[in-house]
């Protein structure tokens, strides 16, 4: 599922960068470099989390599968934070399916590693403490978005989302992969592209979508995006871009 790789360079991922010194050093013997290939499964529901990830330019998706297979987004991971680690202090198993849907690299260490040094460091704990209380509200208001808001808006909030956390404008995905992220049809999905595309919002390609005017995805996405982002500026200030 993962492949180790060499040379390092951990501070890509900006929650590790806005560490001190100190307690990247504390980290770093304990940190290797793994790939996340497109549409991998890092974790099952479930399963239990050995592995916390902070990802460098993949993005990844937890997302709830239900009896029928039909799935639903809760929350996105991108290169401002970690996954694979909060909810361990809930449960030390998966609460959902951990996926890839941008492909690239992160940085990986044992949770009970990074519990450690957490405990050590006051300075690790209170920046985990404020991605921790980031997330959640991520979280909730991703539930609320999905029951409220209509596929056009979340659509938009998600592509926003992702090209945030991939830190790229050409995001490789497929209308299937996104239809089954969001918990809308292919066909749904397909009409929304092509409306945004028109639109000049974004450019399709064949299994990509590139971002052409952010200002305006902004613009047609709902409120929650502005509130999610404003949430995680307010509580990590050092590690979330302006976008």
């Amino acid at each position: 599922m993962t492949t180790l790789l060499k040379m390092p360079d951990h501070q890509t991922n900006r929650l590790l960068a806005a560490l001190g010194p100190q307690d990247l050093a504390g980290l770093e013997p304990h940190l290797d470099i793994v790939r996340l290939p497109k549409g991998g499964t890092v974790y099952e529901g479930g399963d239990p989390i050995r592995y916390a990830y902070f990802p460098h330019d993949a993005v990844v998706s937890l997302v709830a599968v239900m009896e029928d297979g039909a799935t639903a987004e809760m929350a996105v991971f991108g290169s401002e934070g970690v996954f694979g680690f909060v909810s361990t202090s809930v449960a030390c198993k998966s609460l959902g399916r951990y996926i890839v849907h941008v492909p690239g690299t992160a940085s990986r260490i044992a949770v009970d590693r990074l519990q450690a040094a957490s405990d050590a460091s006051a300075a690790l704990k209170d920046l985990l403490r404020r991605y921790s209380e980031a997330l959640f509200s991520q979280v909730l208001r991703t539930v609320a978005c999905n029951a409220v808001h209509d596929a056009e808006a979340r659509c938009c909030r998600w592509i926003l989302s992702t090209h945030d956390g991939a830190g790229q404008d050409d995001l490789p995905l497929t209308h299937e992969f996104l239809a089954e992220l969001l918990g809308m049809q292919r066909s749904t999905v397909s009409l929304i592209t092509r409306t945004l595309q028109r639109a000049g919002l974004i450019r399709q390609a064949r299994g990509v979508i590139s971002v052409t005017d952010r200002f305006g995805l902004e613009e047609t996405a709902c409120e929650c995006y502005g509130v999610i982002r404003r949430d995680y500026q307010r509580l990590l200030p050092k590690t979330y871009t302006q976008g």
